[in-house]
């Protein structure tokens, strides 16, 4: 059975996006943009698509939640273990893709990645909530098969009942942050007629410096 969506389309008409109003770090206009979706309560504005490729050159995309916005880049958590993190291990970019049809807008970060200190990882777990600690501990080995999602709520229950809730749940050495520290970012306005604006940031360097340049793109 085919589906024909040839005539399903919107017209972008919420805003617009000037090469000559945007500040000259693309992290403050990111901060900007993301207050902004806050403010109009889009459900999880941090949540983003994270794309990455292994040894296989297969790539795999997923939605993970943004923790942090950083001076160099964006952190996210999860496990090492995974076959995000086995891809990562193999090659250590990535891209990451906001979209929030709201706003008619989307932004794109890509850069190198690596893990975060490991103490930094863990005073972030002893934040979440206490049965996402736990959970943490019941995905492992993360995308690994399991028999029945029985076998899930068994292994749950069990280490609700050792982990008591005045028990402090330890952080696995198999999870943790990445910071995907940036090379570019594109932010993306949607516009009348598919005339979008798009705005790109590119890290460059010169004479031991470090500055970012912008460049408008074409639709």
């Amino acid at each position: 059975m085919s589906m024909d969506f040839t005539d399903q389309r919107l017209s972008y008409e919420k805003g617009e996006l000037s090469q000559q109003s945007v500040p000259t770090s693309p992290f403050e206009l990111l901060n900007v943009w993301m207050d902004e979706a806050i403010e109009q309560k889009i459900q999880e504005p941090y949540a983003m698509s994270l794309a990455t490729c292994g040894s296989d050159n297969k790539p795999s995309v997923r939605i993970v939640l943004l923790r942090e916005i950083t001076d160099t880049g964006i952190v996210f958590y999860t496990n090492y273990e995974s076959a995000k993190g086995q891809d990562i291990a193999e090659n250590p970019n990535a891209e990451v893709l906001f979209f929030w049809h709201e706003l008619e807008r989307q932004i794109r970060i890509s850069g190198s990645i690596a893990k975060i200190e490991a103490d930094k990882s863990a005073a972030y777990f002893q934040k979440r909530p206490h049965d996402s600690q736990v959970g943490a501990w019941v995905s492992q080995p993360q995308s690994g098969a399991v028999a029945n999602r029985e076998v899930m709520e068994r292994k749950f229950e069990q280490l609700q009942s050792d982990y008591a809730a005045s028990t402090q749940v330890p952080t696995p050495q198999f999870w943790g942050g990445y910071e995907i520290t940036v090379d570019s970012i594109e932010f993306w306005q949607g516009r009348a007629n598919r005339m979008h604006d798009r705005i790109v940031y590119t890290k460059e360097s010169a004479d031991g410096s470090e500055h970012w340049e912008t460049k408008r793109l074409l639709p």
